[in-house]
């Protein structure tokens, strides 16, 4: 490869000086029915494809590493290695053999992970985004693009946070960065890092760009005129893309600029923690999405997921999406609606792909079946009154005119490719109809000319053949080759048979190849045409994919609440969250008991709620119940309980279970703490908080310090709606020190050794832990059971031996004492002695552990 290219043969030239051009990607140069790859991309396509690596001939006098794919089985190799992370530029044949030299070659296309616009490389239900981020003083930008939809959005930040937030959410396939800038640095670890020359990202430049996608003089309509961070995110974004697809990026008609103001934040941690599009072991199955989601159409599950994740504020639109599976429940015209939407298919990523002319014979029958669905449609929505469902039909506009030409046009079972030819139907145009004529009747007419010259020539074994070597001929068998007229003129001489050209049939021949490559050509011609008729109208018809997405999702969330008992949630302006018997859905949809519900009650008195109660006893599924169901209110979904009422809601933060960190280093208790200090940081008094078994990773003195001053910063400055869980029974006297804070606990029931888990939420805190128990449920031999209660009953013997405090209680007794020196201050014979030690003592004076001594003594003197 280092060799000079003069020392090479000419096509490993050609083909050197184009994989120059794309030092970092796998090229796929086409060579007749192959794609093949040469020296370290054989190498590794070999490899990563488990493909046959072989050797072509000598180059520079080396020999030069192959390995090849089949050109038409190319999508699933290509689609394989997308799903690797890797990029494929794909190298065809555009001119013609010449004799001189090799064909000309160039690369027409680059596959990239956040450009893929091919049905069979991209997930239906999946987004597939390609994004591009920018630091410019003290702003941030995100502007990201899904290639394949057409969808075109950003925002502007003022925090790195904040940026790094959407990142997450957003999981881009592809992320640009400037390359050498701080950014770059901070996201170095980002699957799919794009790092390009900072100059790309210049604002004017950017500006530019963006105005020439949009065709629009300044972009003050699409709300980014004066981010300039912004517009240099967007103009690097658009310079990828039209460089990866080579073409220009006609899906994108608009450009949307929104604000994580106006929407419920919910941040990656407490979507892991909740399940809600994947679950705590990284797959699909068994969240809240995979259980909600049964659209009629891949794009109305995408947009579901979209709404799952991205909840609004905006409670005027809320309620319109609310008003509508109400109107669509009462007037029950759903389920035809569902039926009527199954046939409208992908119709949003098929515009794309019309848009970049790259649209398959296939796309194109679907759009006219979809396109014909439409007026059923409007028919069924024209029933109702509902404001949201007129304005809907209102958007989902007829196209008579496309419909017609594209039934037509497309058989009603086209091939593959364009390629294959045979798309079109009889009648559509005369020209092609004439020349596939002359195709069809070529096998009569070779029939009928192999009769007359065995009649003619009196030869019983003569026959018509075609090979694409010699083209059309007679043979002849060795035997009765003597017998052959003069004007027989030999082709081809084989082992047992002579083949013969004569004039009719060399004339019958160039006619029919001539047609075949005239039909194909003029079938290349017409879809083209058509491609460019349906471009005319791309604009209204992506604004009617997108209204028929929002009504697949909105008739898919009124199915839901039909099958699920789903209940409307009321939207109220004052602070507070009220649930009546709230159910968490998917632990009831896995469940074969039936489900236990709660209520959930938030208000000016009940912000800080401490949960306790033994193991297993419904804490973490009462918490994220809570949560799902603000989610759910906040889409515009019906909700699992009997009543909601929800006040203003800004955020969602939870810290729910935990796990080492061992890429980063960082143990379970550091994970903890990080995730903490998070919520501490970003939570305000009208953010939604759940906070599970706060200091659990750390020493019990330790961890019961950090607990109660978490709560307490809680309950005292951030002032959110909190559920705190906790097994620190000692925590539960916060509620007499703070108004805004209650005891809450889920019971159990204790028989002869066994436990019962009621599964109820009630008021006051719970006796004991139950520890033991849940350790026999979970199948610890009864041996070490048996002698954990000795141990338990030694400890507590002890305890009440040496300590002048009182035991702790049941969930805290399983931790040793750790043998120092007891802070007593009943030690002295004045009849007020806590008063007086009160006075000469300061919090510095008292370490951890006697700082908790004087609290188990104050419960005491209480």
């Amino acid at each position: 490869m280092n060799q000079t290219l003069s020392q090479h043969t000419p096509m490993m030239q050609q083909y050197l000086k184009i994989k120059a051009d794309h030092p970092d990607r796998l090229v796929f140069y086409r060579m007749g029915d192959f794609y093949e790859l040469f020296y370290d991309d054989a190498v590794k396509a070999a490899k990563l494809l488990d493909i046959t690596l072989t050797a072509r001939g000598q180059s520079a006098g080396k020999p030069i590493p192959m390995a090849g794919i089949p050109h038409h089985s190319a999508e699933g190799y290509l689609a394989k290695l997308v799903k690797m992370g890797e990029s494929v530029a794909i190298c065809e044949q555009v001119g013609d053999a010449t004799g001189k030299g090799p064909v000309e070659r160039k690369v027409v296309r680059v596959l990239t992970p956040g450009t893929l616009t091919d049905e069979a490389l991209l997930e239906a239900n999946q987004e597939n985004l390609l994004a591009a981020c920018y630091q410019n003083e003290n702003s941030y930008a995100l502007a990201y693009l899904d290639v394949a939809g057409g969808r075109f959005e950003g925002c502007q930040f003022e925090t790195l946070q904040n940026l790094l937030d959407e990142i997450k959410r957003l999981q881009p396939a592809e992320l640009i960065v400037a390359d050498h800038e701080p950014l770059s640095e901070t996201l170095k670890n980002q699957p799919g890092l794009v790092r390009l020359p900072v100059w790309h990202f210049d604002a004017d430049t950017g500006r530019s760009r963006m105005t020439e996608q949009l065709k629009t003089q300044d972009l003050t309509a699409f709300g980014c005129q004066d981010k300039p961070t912004l517009i240099s995110a967007c103009g690097a974004l658009l310079y990828y893309a039209q460089t990866m697809l080579q073409n220009p990026l006609n899906q994108v008609q608009c450009f949307h600029s929104y604000s994580t103001d106006d929407t419920l934040i919910v941040d990656a941690m407490s979507r892991r923690n909740l399940e809600l599009d994947t679950n705590l072991t990284g797959g699909h199955h068994n969240t809240l999405l995979s259980l909600l989601d049964d659209c009629a159409t891949p794009m109305g599950s995408r947009l579901l997921k979209r709404w799952l994740l991205m909840p609004l504020r905006d409670t005027r639109l809320i309620n319109q999406r609310l008003d509508i599976i109400d109107d669509l429940l009462q007037q029950d015209h759903f389920p035809t609606l569902k039926r009527q939407l199954k046939p409208i298919g992908d119709l949003e990523r098929i515009l794309s792909r019309v848009a970049l002319l790259s649209a398959r014979p296939r796309d194109l029958l679907q759009l006219g079946r979809a396109l014909n669905q439409l007026p059923t449609l409007h028919e069924t929505l024209s029933q109702s009154e509902q404001d949201g469902l007129i304005t809907l039909a209102q958007q989902i506009q007829l196209f008579p005119e496309l419909a017609d030409e594209l039934e037509r046009a497309i058989i009603d079972n086209p091939p593959m490719l364009l390629r294959d030819g045979g798309i079109f139907k009889t009648g559509y145009d005369n020209e092609l109809d004439q020349l596939n004529n002359l195709k069809n009747e070529a096998g009569q007419f070779l029939l009928d000319l192999e009769q007359r010259e065995r009649e003619r020539t009196g030869i019983s074994s003569l026959k018509v053949g075609y090979n694409r070597v010699h083209g059309y001929y007679l043979e002849v068998s060795k035997l009765q080759s003597e017998q052959v007229p003069l004007d027989y003129v030999r082709r081809q001489t084989l082992k047992g048979a002579e083949r013969y050209i004569i004039p009719e049939l060399k004339s019958f021949e160039d006619q029919v190849l001539s047609a075949g490559d005239k039909a194909l050509a003029r079938e290349k011609q017409l879809y083209q045409t058509l491609l460019e008729k349906l471009n005319q109208s791309i604009k209204p018809l992506q604004a009617c994919s997108e209204a028929l997405a929002q009504l697949d999702v909105l008739v898919n969330l009124t199915q839901k609440a039909q099958q699920h008992q789903l209940c409307r949630p009321q939207l109220r302006s004052e602070p507070g969250l009220v649930i009546k018997q709230g159910r968490h859905l998917t632990v009831e949809a896995l469940s074969d008991a039936p489900f236990i519900p709660n209520d959930a009650v938030f208000n000016h008195d009940s912000r800080l709620q401490i949960i306790t109660g033994p193991n297993m006893g419904g804490k973490s599924t009462f918490m994220r119940q809570t949560a799902l169901i603000a989610i759910l209110a906040h889409i515009g979904s019906f909700v699992p309980a009997e009543a909601v009422e929800i006040g203003p809601i800004d955020r969602i933060f939870t810290r729910i279970g935990a796990s080492d960190d061992l890429t980063s280093g960082r143990s379970t208790f550091m994970v903890e703490m990080t995730e903490t200090a998070h919520i501490l940081h970003h939570a305000s008094q009208h953010s939604l908080i759940l906070m599970d078994e706060i200091g659990r990773g750390t020493s019990t003195y330790d961890g019961l310090s950090l607990a109660w001053a978490i709560a307490e910063h809680l309950a005292e400055q951030i002032k959110g709606f909190c559920l705190f869980a906790t097994h620190y029974f000692e925590l539960t006297e916060l509620s007499e020190r703070y108004k805004n804070t209650v005891n809450i606990h889920l019971n159990a029931i204790e028989h002869q050794d066994k436990i019962v888990f009621l599964h109820q939420v009630q008021p006051g805190a719970a006796s004991k832990s139950y520890g033991l128990q849940v350790a026999s449920l979970a199948g610890v031999p009864q041996s070490v059971i048996q002698r954990a209660k000795a141990i338990l009953h030694d400890l507590e013997t002890k305890t009440d031996a040496t300590s002048t405090a009182p035991k702790p209680n049941a969930s805290s007794r399983q931790q040793v004492k750790e043998p120092e020196m007891q802070f007593d201050l009943f030690n002295s014979a004045d009849p007020h002695p806590i008063v007086l030690a009160l006075d000469k003592i300061t919090p510095d004076d008292l370490t951890p552990k006697q700082a908790l001594d004087l609290i188990y003594q104050l419960k005491t003197l209480r």
